[in-house]
């Protein structure tokens, strides 16, 4: 809460950041879990390809990629 004579200090700027800190953290990023997943993820990417790519053998037609 924002005294009277802060108020007056800031030439009544009644702006909210002024007094009020919305500063949020931000969690830190783990870079090496997220390169593991981005791997997974990758694997998981090619399966789902040659799967598709297989149905459009057996259907005649082009693959998507």
């Amino acid at each position: 809460c924002a005294s009277l004579a802060e108020i007056k200090e800031n030439d009544y700027n009644l702006n909210i950041p002024r007094y009020v800190d919305t500063f949020e953290e931000e969690e830190p990023v783990d870079i090496e879990a997220v390169a593991e997943e981005l791997k997974v993820l990758e694997t998981e990417i090619q399966q789902t390809d040659s799967t598709i790519a297989e149905f459009c053998k057996e259907l005649n037609i082009k693959t998507p990629f």
